[in-house]
């Protein structure tokens, strides 16, 4: 009371100016989440993101989340090319045209698992959710490990992770050193000759108590066989894929992509095309 008195009219319009300051910042922020609200819902619908629409239904209890109701909600034009549904709790998978499944088969689905890299970050291998599309098909492809296989094999052996950058040598502790030459990480003796690493997981580059990362590029970061004989791609590193562990089959154990057996994947290559949807739930 005794700060209204002595500042008079200026106090009073002080206080008046905070509170208004309040009432427009909270209008403000309300306005702000609004707008992001529709803008969120515009972009799901622009970019035919109906199935996280349906999650979010689901999760309120308007909608059921089974493969009846995939099947049955399914369009005119998906119906014309037929579509690929998958269950991640069943470890399943079923092409059909209409109401007409003409194949079916079990998969390997993500792990679930975590891989730190360490200061908080790190990878969680999980499939995917929602609605993606086969964008491409390859035959015998080849497997780019990223970075977090080097991580889960380093942790796994306890070894040191050394990347291996072109230009740039590792001492291999015997005189010899390992570094780029051309596309082929090589071990470069002291006469000048120089021995290229085999490739192919399990054969990762190991020496001093360090896992050597190769670069991308090269054919020691190149794994053939390990993704089976023939690759649906769906975008974003994730593809319908063969294995060389078909035990894995109907298990949740992949880093994130859906495994069948080689047997199956090769059906789908021939029987699949491109711009096939693909339902994950």
């Amino acid at each position: 009371m005794r700060f209204f008195k002595v500042g008079g009219t200026a106090a009073w319009r002080l206080l008046l100016g905070s509170v208004l300051s309040v009432c427009v910042t909270g209008l403000f922020v309300d306005r702000t989440a609004g707008a992001r609200y529709q803008r969120d819902v515009s972009r799901m619908v622009f970019n035919d993101n109906l199935e996280l629409l349906t999650d979010v239904r689901r999760r309120v209890g308007a909608a059921s989340d089974s493969l009846n109701g995939l099947l049955e909600g399914a369009t005119d034009s998906v119906e014309a090319r037929g579509s690929i549904v998958v269950s991640i709790a069943d470890h399943r998978l079923w092409y059909r045209f209409g109401d007409t499944v003409v194949f079916e088969t079990r998969v390997a689905t993500g792990s679930g698992r975590e891989l730190s890299k360490g200061r908080g970050k790190g990878w969680k291998f999980e499939t995917p959710r929602g609605r993606l599309v086969v964008v491409s098909k390859e035959s015998d492809p080849t497997w780019v490990p990223p970075d977090w296989h080097f991580v889960e094999v380093a942790k796994k052996k306890h070894l040191r992770l050394t990347p291996l950058l072109r230009g740039k040598t590792v001492d291999a502790g015997d005189g010899s050193a390992i570094t780029v030459s051309g596309n082929d990480v090589v071990r470069r003796l002291p006469d000048g000759s120089v021995q290229p690493y085999e490739s192919g997981e399990g054969k990762e580059i190991i020496v001093k108590g360090m896992l050597i990362v190769p670069p991308f590029g090269t054919n020691q970061r190149r794994f053939a066989g390990v993704v089976g004989t023939e690759r649906l791609n769906l975008g974003d590193g994730y593809a319908l894929h063969g294995t060389d562990v078909p035990s894995s089959i109907g298990q949740s154990v992949s880093h994130g992509c859906v495994r069948l057996r080689n047997e199956d994947i090769e059906t789908l290559f021939r029987i699949v095309p491109i711009g096939t949807p693909v339902y994950i739930y």
